[in-house]
């Protein structure tokens, strides 16, 4: 009698790899695998190599380059982290180490409260337009940094992936501990991440357990406790600061989860649902295909599909307070909406989710002076739905 072999080793990883990085866009139906590759790269073409009015990537010199926000006219630490995370993701080791190489050569700050982490603003030409950071930057730093080593292996230098990334995952959770002035990014208490470091509130958008779980891995041993604990509350605070009924988060949110309503007169009104926010859910649903930690997510993405697919079905692109209530003004940033709805879909399971990710699928990259933050959004749903948002 002959024995069946069952299925080999290699065979299991490429299942295992197909469950976890879904192509929504062909398990939909919407369209068929190469075409869905075709897609992505095109898309990422088109962000770093198009023509000068659809690109915002540009080379300098032979060796560094930065990303342009396009509204702003400045290259910024969420830009360029950005980008090494899409260039990463694409397997184009050019470009991370030029954006990398610009990023340490520009951006770094070596002295005063915030020396070791970087400038959250600079202009193009590389002169600096602020002496502080934004943790959104570092933390998107230190995970490219550390899929990178995991790709390509560790070069010298600047280039040591993975030591860069260790040095930075340390002085974003130890800084000023020890009596020196700065602060730390997280709030060593709640393990929190603060919006920046002088204040005590966050920005729901910042919070990334996925990427806390695995900075656990790779971090200095005696910090990894504190990356497990970081990820555990940061989906605690998660499905506090998305409301209940809608999925809506707030831009700044307090450390209990609450809309933040001060300093209005510094930064102006961030208690709504607007610009920073819509990347919530984008990182909700990421985490669950990633690692399926916290079922509650599934429900704050359901919930969001359905206000935009149905409450706000005739008005999807305005400001909402986070329990729905319509606000004055447009949204700057629609095609973003459009993209982190779709996201949404990798954990949802509600009657929305097809057509969130046709109706992205239908969308093209944004054009004109606000294309920077729209299109880095859909390049990050471009990834994650087509599967190739991938852990390295």
């Amino acid at each position: 009698m002959v024995m069946s072999k069952g299925p080999n080793k290699e065979e299991q990883m490429k299942e295992a790899s197909k469950a976890m990085y879904r192509n929504l866009f062909v398990e939909f139906g919407i369209a068929d695998e190469r075409t869905v590759d075709e897609r992505v790269k095109e898309t990422f073409d088109t962000i770093f190599f198009g023509p000068e009015d659809q690109k915002f990537y540009h080379e300098v010199g032979y060796n560094m380059g930065y990303m342009r926000d396009t509204g702003n006219d400045d290259a910024r630490t969420e830009g360029m982290s950005y980008g090494m995370m899409m260039a990463v993701q694409m397997g184009n080791k050019d470009i991370f180490d030029r954006l990398w190489l610009w990023t340490k050569t520009y951006m770094y700050l070596d002295e005063g409260p915030n020396a070791g982490y970087f400038c959250w603003s600079n202009a193009t030409d590389g002169t600096k337009n602020a002496d502080g950071p934004a943790p959104d930057g570092e933390e998107f730093f230190a995970m490219a940094l550390i899929f990178a080593s995991k790709r390509w292996g560790d070069g010298e230098g600047v280039f040591d992936y993975m030591s860069q990334a260790r040095e930075l995952l340390s002085v974003m959770i130890h800084k000023g501990e020890d009596g020196s002035e700065g602060r730390a990014m997280w709030d060593p208490d709640n393990k929190l991440i603060r919006f920046i470091t002088p204040l005590d509130f966050s920005d729901p958008s910042y919070h990334l357990p996925h990427f806390y779980d695995l900075f656990a891995e790779y971090c200095n041993p005696e910090d990894r406790d504190f990356w497990l604990e970081a990820a555990k509350n940061s989906r605690d605070y998660l499905v506090k600061a998305c409301h209940k009924d809608t999925g809506l988060s707030a831009e700044y949110a307090d450390f209990d989860g609450t809309p933040h309503v001060g300093h209005e007169e510094i930064f102006g009104r961030h208690d709504w649902y607007y610009s920073d926010a819509y990347r919530t859910v984008a990182n909700v649903a990421l985490d669950w295909a990633w690692f399926q930690a916290d079922v509650r997510f599934k429900k704050i993405a359901e919930n969001l599909q359905r206000f935009f697919c149905e409450t706000v079905a005739d008005h999807p692109f305005g400001i909402y307070a986070i329990d729905g209530t319509i606000l004055e003004g447009e949204a700057l940033h629609p095609v973003a909406m459009t993209a982190v709805n779709a996201q949404a879909s990798l954990a949802s399971d509600g009657e929305h989710a097809v057509q969130c990710v046709q109706k992205f699928w239908d969308t093209p990259l944004r054009e004109g002076d606000r294309r920077y933050y729209d299109n880095c959004l859909y390049m990050f749903a471009m990834l994650a739905l087509s599967g190739n948002y991938r852990i390295y």
